[in-house]
C-alpha cells in the first residue's frame, strides 16, 4: 500500500476544504452518461470527472482522485460498491476521520 500520497476520506460538506488534494468518496451515481452526477452520503450532489471505468457502474461507487472544486472531484481509481450500501455509516466515517480521530488516518 502507498502511503505516500494518502487520500482524505470526504462527504460533500467536507470536500471544500481539501481542493486541489488526494481525496476518497463514495456516492451514489444518480447519472453517468456524457458525465458521472453523484449523490455525495451527505446528500450533497457531486461531479465526478475524467473517464470513467471500462465496466458499468453500480449503483454505489467509490471515487479516489483530486478535489477539483467544492463540488468536483477529478477521478483516478473508480470502485464499484454494489447496489446497497450504508450511507449513514459512511458519513460517520467521514466526520471521525476529520475530526477527533484525524491522527489515525492521515
Amino acid at each position: 500500500m502507498d502511503l505516500s500520497n494518502p487520500a482524505v476520506f470526504v462527504n460533500g460538506e467536507l470536500l471544500k476544504m481539501y481542493v486541489g488534494r488526494r481525496v476518497r468518496a463514495v456516492i451514489q451515481v444518480l447519472r453517468s452518461d456524457n458525465g458521472t452526477i453523484g449523490k455525495s452520503t451527505d446528500e450533497q450532489q457531486l461531479v465526478i470527472k475524467g473517464s470513467p471505468p471500462p465496466f458499468p457502474l453500480t449503483k454505489f461507487v467509490e471515487v479516489i482522485g483530486i478535489a477539483d472544486g467544492s463540488q468536483s472531484i477529478r477521478a483516478e481509481i473508480w470502485t464499484n460498491f454494489g447496489d446497497t450500501f450504508d450511507t449513514a455509516t459512511y458519513d460517520k466515517l467521514c466526520q471521525l476521520a476529520n475530526g477527533e480521530y484525524k491522527h489515525l488516518f492521515l
